[in-house]
């Protein structure tokens, strides 16, 4: 990218009845690179759609059944996914009515994004794993874990900014995540002398993937300038995430991006790189019910990239497994 051109763009107007909102102007022909036109034309429509409330049952505290409960005594109708027992999608309600749930308050339900709860299942969590989560606030995908892993699950959560790791502490208190460390720090810093059997790095991006073209702020957020920034900072992420993985552990690398600037390209480079201290290879992923999620096509096999709808946010997920 050109830092030139990161300010940001007028905007682009749609017509015929999709939309007579703003994207930036640059947005459409970066995807066209990467797409055809049809998975163009998926991901502008998703930018344009309502997207539905969800939630997932919070295990360590509850279970599906008793979230279930709770949500028909509110008179909140629901259903769920097949490819992860604990979801819910909310088909009437907006989040300020699932916030006066006492299941809310109690910590047994969290608001969380359907897509950002693939990366969590996709890496696994089990008793007597040691497991690092790079980038850990607010605390979905680090709840969620630990969740996964039960209390006998060893979890070390990094968060560099002090009012984010007071945000991720506040949640792993209210979701009883009582397993999971708190390390204030760059993950890029830790040291080489760390070994862990899984890491999940849902690096900072760009959030392509999330954007809701009726946000009169999103032109100014998401910039060129900021795919950019965000694409050093994956590097330098991943790139350490393989160097603390053990032999025979697994690596989850994600994003809320479907840029492959962000995505693919970054796996192949820190793969190539990491090749030169270790022997490593793109795990398939592999989930009961994978087909209902709208997938995009993607350049490594074995990864995916859900295309943004109105229940599901863009997000790329990639498994990693360190050979030796």
């Amino acid at each position: 990218m050109n830092d030139k051109s990161s300010a940001p763009a007028a905007p682009k107007t749609r017509i015929n009845g999709s939309a007579a909102d703003s994207l930036p102007a640059f947005f459409e022909p970066l995807l066209a690179k990467q797409y055809n036109s049809a998975e163009v034309s998926r991901i502008v429509e998703g930018c344009f759609s309502r997207r539905a409330s969800t939630l997932r049952a919070n295990a360590i505290l509850s279970n599906r059944e008793e979230v279930a409960r709770a949500l028909d005594e509110a008179g909140i109708a629901w259903h769920g996914v097949s490819w992860y027992s604990d979801a819910f999608v909310i088909e009437d309600a907006g989040e300020r009515k699932l916030w006066d749930l006492p299941a809310y308050d109690e910590g047994k339900l969290y608001l969380q994004s359907l897509s950002s709860m693939l990366p969590p299942l996709v890496l696994g969590a089990a008793p007597g794993l040691d497991i690092l989560d790079m980038c850990a606030a607010p605390g979905g995908k680090t709840t969620q874990l630990a969740a996964l892993g039960g209390k006998g699950a060893h979890i070390t959560a990094c968060e560099m900014h002090a009012p984010r790791a007071e945000k991720l502490e506040f949640n792993l208190r209210k979701q009883g995540a009582s397993n999971v460390v708190v390390m204030r720090t760059d993950a890029r810093r830790l040291d080489e002398f760390f070994r862990f059997d899984r890491i999940l790095v849902d690096a900072p991006c760009s959030g392509s993937g999330t954007l809701r073209a009726r946000d009169p702020k999103m032109p100014a957020r998401f910039t060129e300038k900021l795919i950019d920034k965000s694409v050093k900072a994956q590097r330098a992420l991943l790139g350490k995430a393989l160097s603390l993985l053990k032999p025979g552990g697994k690596l989850v690398y994600s994003t809320c991006s479907v840029l492959a600037c962000e995505n693919e390209n970054i796996v192949s480079a820190c793969l190539k790189e990491a090749a030169k201290r270790g022997s490593f290879e793109i795990e398939p992923i592999e989930l009961l019910g994978i087909e209902e999620l709208p997938l995009l096509p993607t350049k490594i096999e074995g990864t995916l990239c859900v295309c943004p709808t109105d229940l599901y946010e863009g997000f790329f997920v990639s498994s990693i497994k360190r050979i030796a």
